[in-house]
């Protein structure tokens, strides 16, 4: 096939193309709001708002896990990073996909018999009460709260390029409304309205995502060959697009930094808050296993159609021009909705830009409403109840922490919509493998050797949790990503040490060592019989709630 040459980067700003945007966003604000209220109204008890009552079956909750799981960073991170990169983009949908498979050997039937509602319930089976919901709590705050940075910044480049504005004026309303969107799903419906959301959502993402991968398919009458060949011609890059070091090659720092990342990738997943408590909405141990195959079955279909919509962006609209219209490609699946509708101008181009950007808007609403409920779980249940509750004070009652939960993610919205204004510059898939790796470094080493090591004290979790969390953010704040490059998120400084973008590759193995370190060399001794209860519960689900 003769090579489709670069095309202009595309304007989209008629006024037919603003109409239909504001009545496909607003559809979508209108269904997801009618969810909300409809499921708030259901029950208010700890138990609905915590896990939606524990009655969503494994095929509702394998699609409201991959509804969680595709998030911004999956439809427009991923694919804008193939669209520039090729070759080393693709590794974030091959990293994305393999870290279920640690969830599902290692995490889901395990969380669901041992735990609650959150991580820090599966710790304190065994361990003290207050230090490890401290260390658990806060660790599952700042995970989420990076994860949610991610989805605003989308939010922000979407709605951006979509109705024609730009400026940070523009994108911080953005930014504002959906995180003022966030706050109402989560104090209102709680997890029984976010499942339903993400269910919707999930269904909507797969059918957009089929819809496109079959129109960039039909272009290239079915030849792979072709579609890879036309890419590489329009990267600018030739064929070193379709070869490993695009990105992550040029040097020994950047490959290292490949490992880091791909480590952050495939072991963070057992360790996000919003997963895990998604296995506390499904009323068994085996119902949470099927679930996990149904989503992985889900994500894996979608993670090869970003491969197809990637490549798909760059030979059709060209790398050039996704990077022109959004600096890290965080709009290249709507530009290439746009030209696969027949382009600028064209009736069908705009409505297949408007129908995808609002998929994505969806995706990105339903995402942000499950990350701040599982922060603001996190802070009432393991923090205000338990860890902030001084000894001798009258328990807290569920009731008040559900009110507790509500206020907070009052506050952790306000707070992820500040943070996501100085984060404007950086991909969303990259942003999200931030928030891998700290969920990698701080919460995975706690909860494997919790469940898997008899010695494992309070003491060890403590170290664990905070010996991955610390070094992480120390280094995230020390790293080109916060200063020293152009695209980092104070380009005007520069106070970075730390040569690496992601800090997985010190911080994970941290966390390990930590944690093993903190209990060998305490004088405290693990309860023998409470590692047995343990294992028999995780392992049969004799005592599960």
């Amino acid at each position: 096939m003769t090579p489709i040459p670069h095309a202009a980067v595309p304007t989209v700003g008629s006024g037919d193309h603003h109409s239909l945007a504001v009545v496909l966003f607003a559809l979508v604000v209108v269904v997801t709001l009618a969810i909300t209220l409809w499921v708030g109204r259901r029950g208010q008890a700890a138990e609905d708002f915590y896990a939606g009552g524990r009655d969503f079956g494994p095929l509702q909750n394998g699609i409201a896990l991959s509804g969680d799981y595709l998030s911004a960073a999956s439809f427009l991170g991923v694919t804008g990073l193939i669209a520039l990169y090729g070759y080393d983009g693709m590794l974030y949908s091959i990293g994305f996909l393999v870290a279920w498979l640690v969830v599902l050997m290692w995490v889901a039937e395990l969380v669901r018999n041992t735990g609650r509602y959150t991580l820090a319930d599966v710790l304190t089976t065994r361990m003290r009460q207050r230090p490890v919901r401290a260390a658990a709590g806060s660790a599952s705050v700042v995970v989420t709260l990076l994860y949610l940075i991610a989805q605003m910044v989308g939010a922000g480049s979407l709605v951006g390029l979509l109705l024609g504005t730009s400026g940070a004026a523009a994108n911080t309303w953005t930014i504002v409304a959906v995180g003022a969107l966030m706050i109402v799903y989560v104090t209102v419906g709680g997890m029984r309205a976010t499942t339903w959301i993400q269910i919707v959502k999930a269904l909507m993402l797969m059918v957009g995502a089929v819809l496109l991968t079959c129109c960039v398919l039909v272009r290239f009458q079915g030849d792979l060959a072709s579609l890879m060949h036309v890419a590489a011609h329009n990267s600018g890059a030739g064929d070193r697009y379709l070869e490993p070091g695009l990105k992550y090659g040029g040097s020994t720092t950047s490959r290292l930094d490949f490992v880091s990342l791909g480590l952050a990738l495939v072991l963070g997943t057992a360790g996000l808050p919003h997963i895990l408590s998604r296995f506390y909405t499904v009323p068994t141990a085996r119902a949470a296993r099927r679930s996990t195959i149904w989503a992985i079955g889900l994500v894996g279909c979608f993670y090869l159609m970003t491969v197809v919509l990637g490549l798909g962006a760059t030979a059709l609209v060209g790398s050039k021009a996704v990077k022109a219209a959004n600096s890290a490609g965080n709009t290249a699946v709507p530009l290439l909705a746009l030209d696969l509708g027949g382009g600028e101008g064209s009736t069908g181009g705009t409505l297949l830009f408007a129908v995808t950007s609002a998929i994505a808007f969806a995706t990105i609403l339903a995402v942000v409403a499950g990350l701040t409920l599982a922060s603001s779980v996190s802070f009432a249940h393991d923090l205000y109840a338990q860890a902030f509750r001084r000894p001798g004070r009258p328990a807290v009652t569920e009731r008040q922490e559900v009110v507790v939960a509500r206020l907070a993610a009052v506050v952790i919205g306000g707070l992820a919509i500040v943070l996501s204004l100085f984060a404007q510059r950086l991909n969303v898939a990259f942003l999200v493998s931030l928030a891998f790796a700290v969920a990698a470094s701080a919460n995975l080493p706690t909860l494997i050797y919790n469940l898997f090591w008899r010695r494992f004290t309070t003491r060890g979790a403590c170290w664990s949790t905070y010996g991955g969390l610390v070094p992480a953010l120390v280094l995230v704040l020390f790293s080109p990503v916060v200063s020293g490059s152009k695209t980092a998120m104070f380009p005007g400084v520069d106070f970075h040490w730390f040569p690496l973008e992601n800090p997985g590759l010190i911080s994970i193995p941290l966390g390990f060592l930590l944690g093993w370190v903190g209990t060998v060399s305490g004088e405290e001794r693990a309860d023998a019989d409470k590692f047995a209860e343990l294992e028999v519960r995780s392992l049969t689900g004799a005592g599960a709630v």
